[in-house]
């Protein structure tokens, strides 16, 4: 999507809005440790790319995505009433792999030999 100042503004506003309605109005155990990364409008403002992460492993996201789906209604209710907008956006949520990523990473970055260290003094 095609990001401009006003759709990221407003993206903002609805991760915090969405962050806010998860909290208050969705008691579904499913979504309980769900971390809303970032969200992503479209410039028309109709559909919006929810980015989700949560702790655990691919069970705990595929319950997450499935939980997100199913209080569908009621987190875009509760969004109408947070924000003010003409339309509310359709919601398509999307797994948030980056961190799990990084966390890869820092883990392959321990095992690094110290013969392929950088030594400053020899520099």
């Amino acid at each position: 999507m095609k990001s401009t100042p006003r759709t990221r503004r407003l993206g903002e506003s609805v991760r915090e809005a969405l962050s806010e309605v998860l909290r208050d109005d969705v008691a579904d155990p499913r979504v309980d440790f769900v971390t809303i990364t970032s969200v992503e409008v479209s410039s028309d403002l109709n559909l919006a790319n929810v980015y989700v992460t949560t702790h655990g492993g691919e069970a705990e996201y595929e319950a997450l995505l499935e939980g997100l789906r199913s209080a569908d209604k009621r987190i875009r209710a509760g969004l109408a009433r947070r924000v003010q907008m003409r339309v509310v956006p359709e919601l398509r949520y999307h797994l948030d792999t980056s961190l799990d990523q990084s966390m890869r990473i820092t883990e392959a970055l321990k095992d690094v030999p110290p013969t392929l260290l950088v030594d400053e003094d020899n520099e």
